[in-house]
Formats: structure tokens, sequence, C-alpha cells
């Protein structure tokens, strides 16, 4: 029974976390060390976050389904830049190169930083100054279809910042959307569709890993639990962000994640 609600504790923070912009990664780290329970394990993540894309495919199918009709008919024509959702398609293609260019050759590096909760608290500072600098400087009204490549390669390279744990992946995106000119609506949109390929790639691999255990019959009932509850939290928060970031500052979440990372560095660092 233990077993299901740290299941359901974890599907929680990773559907809230992925999408709110105060760093899934950071949580999932410092969550257990505030709370004293037992860190998710790589797997459990990873199928946490397969949840959180199917969110992301069920908030989004209609916009998804354009673009995969898009790119494959801009193929067939010979013409893949002629419409909006294939040059959306393209984008997001684009926006991932950053991350996996510098995410892939230091994998182990990455995965040894996601071991310490102290530097996720460190960088979720990182994170409230990317958001205020974003909300400081933010001025434009660019719809999604005026994006260009510049948009898309920068934006992606603030994703790859997220590779940090404490950095916020849909934080750093929508800000650097919001530096580029985008609308926040806009920026919020393409935040959440530039997070699919890297959510897949994370999650597959979890699949593998699951039926490579030795008795994964007996991990199936904590992992379908961790799955439908990010599912089921993350399409909430993907509601309630979408709505929020169109006439709302995102202030709030840079207070709160600089609140967090001081009050893990005060308590459980200094005072330990």
């Amino acid at each position: 029974m233990l077993e299901i609600i740290e299941s359901i504790i974890w599907g929680i923070v990773q559907g809230a976390t992925e999408f709110l912009p105060v760093s899934s990664s950071g949580h999932l780290v410092l969550v257990p060390s505030v709370f004293g329970l037992r860190p998710p394990t790589l797997t459990e993540a990873a199928i946490a976050h397969l949840g959180t894309l199917l969110a992301v495919f069920i908030y989004f199918w209609k916009d998804i389904w354009a673009i995969i009709v898009g790119v494959l008919d801009g193929l067939v024509k010979r013409d893949p830049f002629g419409t909006a959702d294939s040059r959306l398609g393209w984008f997001i293609v684009i926006g991932t190169i950053p991350a996996a260019a510098i995410g892939l050759p230091f994998e182990e590096q990455f995965e040894e930083w996601f071991g310490s909760p102290t530097m996720a608290a460190c960088f979720l500072f990182v994170t409230a100054a990317l958001i205020v600098i974003g909300e400081r400087m933010a001025s434009g009204d660019k719809p999604i279809e005026e994006m260009t490549w510049l948009d898309s390669i920068i934006i992606g390279v603030f994703q790859a910042g997220a590779l940090f744990p404490g950095i916020s992946r849909s934080g750093s995106t929508i800000v650097g959307g919001l530096l580029r000119g985008l609308d926040r609506s806009t920026a919020a949109r393409f935040s959440f569709l530039l997070g699919i390929p890297a959510i897949l790639g994370a999650g597959l691999g979890a699949v593998v890993d699951l039926f490579s255990l030795q008795n994964p019959a007996e991990q199936m009932v904590p992992m379908i639990t961790v799955f439908l509850t990010s599912a089921i939290v993350g399409y909430a928060c993907i509601t309630w962000l979408l709505n929020w970031v169109r006439s709302r500052s995102l202030i709030p979440f840079a207070v709160y994640c600089a609140l967090f990372g001081a009050f893990y560095l005060i308590f459980y660092v200094a005072l330990a």
C-alpha cells in the first residue's frame, strides 16, 4: 500500500511541475529529501514523464494531428515549409536539437547532478531569475504563425538549460519565447509542444527498462498508478496554466522557486 501511495505522490509531483514553471526535476530531487520519502527510481520518473506526455497528446491532439498531416503533405508535395502547420513541425524538430546535442554526450554527468538536492535548490534560483527577466523584457505579440527558424533555435537553447536539475523546462522555454517576441499564449503553447520529443525519448527508454526487470509484473501496478496520476494532474495543469498565462504574470512562480530553494539551503544545508 505504501508503494502505491508513493507512486501517487510522484505522479502528482511530476504532473504538476512538468508544466508549471517550477522545475519537475528539481522537485523530484528535493521533495524526497525534504519529506523523508524514498526518491523515485529512474524508471518511475520516466513513466511519470510518459503520463505527462499523454496529457499533452490529449490536450493538443488537434494541433498535433494538424502538424503531422502538414509535415507529411509538405514532404509529398516537395514543399515541406509551405504551411504554418508544417513549419511548426520542423520548428519542433529544430528546437529539440540543442538539448540533444548537449545532453547525449554528457548524459552521465547530468545524471550525477540529478542526484544532488543542493544543486537542484541552487538552480531553482536560476529558474526564478529567468522568469523575472522574461517578464520584464516581454513585449511581443507575435503569433505562432509568424515564428522563425531563429526563434525555434533560441527557444531550444533555453530548453537545453533544463538539463540541469532545478531549471524548469517549461519556464525556460516560455521565457525564451517571450524574449523572442511571442505573445504569452503562443510562448506557452510552443513550450508544451516542444517538450514532446524529449519526454517521449525518456519515456520509451523507461518502458524498455521496465520489461528488463526480473519481475516486471510486480512493478506494473505502481507504474500504472504513477502514469495515470501524472496524466490527470498534468492535463489539469496545462489547462490552468494556459488560462493563467494569457493575462497574468509568471512572477508568483519565480517567488515560489526562490523561496523553495532558500528553504532547502537554509534548513537542510546551513543548519545540518
